[in-house]
């Protein structure tokens, strides 16, 4: 039977993503709030007459300057039946009722895994002098449906997104993500899961008086300050304080939980921070901002700590510690958050990565800058 696609209220929107156990927190309707340069519509795949959606997406539109044609972008989506053989019967209708919407070029990030490693195999590797990036490795798992799902996108004309970013991150979403696994695990579990110098740093941090609490919409400057500090340092440009206002202020109207702000205190100064975001059983470490003083106290794995137990504890399968760079070269200044990432005891996570699908080849050399303005 064919499917056809058209808009969706959000109600329904939330509505199906609420009988899903995990959807990305950039396809949930809110998120279009969040990104003010793109214009937000929430879409849905519907079987013959059907009035209930079989799929769902958020697509932002991009206009191109001076012309009325759109970068369409399903960041992390769309969420639709990844394993169907036929897979053109769901991507067909989504293109048609893109091109008729002026896009020029699409761009979707399927939430397919391709491989997993283990912490102990990143460990390994990044102690191999050999090794130079992560998809050289050989994996703990492998998920044999990846490599149809991109064959069926390769015949259909779709093609993988330029990875113009840094060391694996692109200029879309990460295709390397580190996530630790909560469902059918107790807390004790998790932590023997953590490696010495996590589970070392946590009791210190316990020892020396650090507490971490949940904060609210008036502690987003306390963090924004400890943010732009760690973009200095790490080397990246930090997004203005109103973004996470408009984030915080969007997401928590859709569900007052959906994101949260965890700040690390010690003799009355906040040391570190970070943002959570829950979508389902799926919770994502977001953001995180820390100062360079008294690193000796270990803030940053107390807020990681906590995080991670009210994720387990709120009934979590998965705590997502989002991206990691794939190169595991020692003079690289991304490798140290890899390490510190995979002491939580999870697993390296790669996903089939952004497709791009271009109407105009001319015009969808504009992407890169697009990308760049989001």
């Amino acid at each position: 039977m064919a499917l056809s696609v058209r808009p969706i209220s959000r109600e329904d929107h939330l509505a199906f993503i609420a009988s899903r156990p995990s959807v990305s927190h950039m396809q949930v309707p809110s998120w279009g709030e969040v990104k003010p340069a793109w214009r937000a519509e929430s879409l849905g795949w519907f079987e013959g007459g059907g009035d209930r959606p079989a799929g769902a997406a958020l697509v932002l539109f991009r206009p191109l300057p001076k012309l009325r044609r759109y970068l369409a972008y399903l960041p992390e989506g769309p969420v639709i039946d990844w394993s169907a053989p036929d897979l053109d019967r769901w991507l067909k209708p989504l293109l048609a009722y893109l091109k008729g919407r002026g896009a020029f070029s699409v761009k979707m990030g399927p939430p397919v895994v391709v491989r997993r490693w283990s912490a102990d195999a990143v460990k390994a590797a990044i102690a191999d002098p050999g090794a130079r990036r992560l998809g050289d490795v050989p994996a703990t798992e492998h998920e044999p449906a990846a490599a149809g799902v991109a064959d069926r996108l390769h015949r259909m004309g779709w093609r993988p997104s330029r990875a113009d970013g840094e060391d694996g991150f692109a200029a879309g979403q990460p295709r390397y993500v580190f996530q630790v696994p909560l469902a059918g695990r107790t807390l004790d579990e998790i932590q023997r899961g953590l490696n010495q110098q996590w589970r070392r740093n946590v009791k210190k941090a316990e020892k020396a008086g650090v507490k971490v609490v949940q904060g609210g919409y008036d502690d987003l400057p306390a963090f924004h300050t400890l943010y732009t500090e760690t973009a200095e340092r790490d080397r990246f440009v930090p997004r203005p304080l109103a973004y996470f206002q408009r984030m915080w202020t969007a997401l928590t109207a859709e569900a007052p939980d959906r994101m949260r702000l965890y700040l690390a205190h010690h003799d009355g100064e906040v040391l570190a921070a970070a943002t959570m975001l829950t979508v389902g059983t799926h919770v994502w470490y977001s953001y995180g901002a820390s100062t360079a003083r008294r690193r000796e106290v270990q803030p940053n794995n107390a807020v990681q700590w906590r995080m991670l137990t009210d994720a387990h504890e709120a009934g979590a399968a998965v705590y997502d510690l989002r991206g990691i760079t794939d190169t595991l070269e020692e003079s690289n200044h991304l490798l140290g958050l890899l390490r510190f990432k995979a002491g939580t005891g999870g697993h390296a996570v790669e996903y089939l990565g952004e497709w791009d699908y271009p109407f105009n080849r001319l015009l969808h050399k504009a992407v890169d800058l697009y990308m760049s303005r989001r």
